[in-house]
């Protein structure tokens, strides 16, 4: 990790967003991804908590781990924020909100369908009281339909979307994504979709309205093998019983064993690995028949590839210009030239001066990567100030 990670290495007041102001409403991770990536692009994103405990992945503590008082998970999807403490439910707190609306550039917000208007920030409360606004909204499963007021959270997404069902081999269970894939990619599509609304401010001077949900995102990330399945005459794709990847995809596509690490093998000509592998045997089966027979040439190599180290097999198929590559877990990962090279951690500070590591924003602009020093803010920490300006 570099020592000097700490500093801006652009002004930000060159940074794409500079001078823009957002509004965060939202909680757990979606909708703060979506601000948190708006943030490191170089706006102002005012985080409105509830007084009472702020944003629940406050104390939504993986492995336990926590950070200035709040969960390490809440500072690495909300830092460079600030925190504006509110009931929504008071007259003179939501008062101050609507003065906040009336100043902000964008709105982001993850209440389930109907709370807002009930709060009177609804879209067409919002949109009288600020016409230049973008309005953006991530819900569960869409404002509409017969599972809107389904919980919203990632795993069951995975479950009900058919994402699960996609990973493992044929005989075993449903795997879900080990990490909140849909919640993350919910909250860049919303990105997105304000980027856009920006951009068709900035030629008509109007606002616009942006939602998406986990459900159309989940759906969405299929889009491959949704758009073969719609258009076959089939109950379901089979999963391959041997390293099983994609189901799709013809052999060797998956991950294999090795006597020492596992190897991962995309696509690849099966007779120009039987060559490369010394397995005559696969010379037999025809091109035509690699997806079709792709279980027993994937048995022959789970057989012959578990004689060897994965680097013995990475020493021949490589050069040979095989797509491979060995699996990596997060220590082995890090301690690649190449990790290094993308310097694609960064560390926070917190306003006690404690340190936290975590990631950066992936973004590079003008060919600088984008770091931000500052955690996540304490509850409420930025309201008095906050109300100096609206008073103003």
């Amino acid at each position: 990790m570099e020592t000097d990670d700490l500093a801006e290495r652009l002004d930000p007041s060159e940074l794409p967003l500079a001078g823009l102001t957002i509004l965060d409403l939202s909680q757990f991770l979606a909708g703060p991804s979506c601000a948190l990536r708006l943030a490191d692009l170089g706006a102002r994103v005012i985080k409105v908590e509830r007084r009472d405990g702020g944003d629940a992945s406050r104390s939504l503590f993986l492995a336990d781990m926590a950070f200035d008082g709040s969960s390490a998970l809440f500072h690495a999807i909300n830092r460079g924020k600030e925190s504006y403490a509110a009931d929504l439910k008071d007259p003179d707190d939501l008062a101050a909100v609507r003065q906040l609306v009336a100043r902000a550039d964008v709105l982001i917000h993850n209440f389930r369908p109907g709370i807002m208007d009930r709060l009177g920030l609804g879209w067409e409360a919002v949109r009288t009281l600020n016409p230049r606004l973008i309005y953006a909204g991530v819900s569960g499963y869409g404002t509409d339909g017969p599972w809107r007021d389904r919980p919203g959270q990632d795993l069951l997404v995975q479950a009900l979307s058919g994402l699960a069902w996609l990973s493992g081999d044929a005989d075993d269970a449903p795997v879900p994504a080990g990490f909140s894939v849909t919640d993350m990619m919910a909250g860049a599509q919303l990105c997105q979709g304000v980027l856009a609304l920006l951009v068709r401010r900035g030629v008509s001077g109007q606002g616009g309205r942006v939602d998406v949900s986990l459900m159309e995102t989940a759906i969405d990330l299929q889009f491959e093998h949704l758009s073969v399945h719609l258009n076959r005459d089939e109950k379901m794709p089979q999963r391959s019983r041997v390293a099983n990847g994609n189901v799709y995809l013809a052999a060797p596509y998956g991950i294999y064993a090795t006597a020492s690490g596992h190897l991962a093998l995309a696509m690849a000509p099966i007779d120009r690995l039987g060559v490369l592998l010394g397995l005559p045997e696969l010379g037999a089966f025809p091109a035509d028949r690699w997806f079709a027979e792709r279980d027993a040439i994937k048995a022959i190599l789970r057989d012959h590839l578990h004689t060897r180290p994965a680097q013995d097999w990475l020493d021949i198929l490589e050069p040979a210009g095989i797509w491979c590559a060995p699996v990596l877990d997060w220590p082995a990962l890090m301690s690649e030239p190449a990790f290094t090279a993308l310097n694609a951690t960064q560390r926070i500070q917190a306003q006690d001066g404690a340190m936290m590591a975590t990631t950066r924003c992936p973004i590079r602009i003008d060919g600088e990567i984008l770091h931000s020093a500052r955690a996540a803010p304490r509850l409420g920490a930025d309201r008095a100030a906050i109300d100096r300006e609206l008073a103003a």
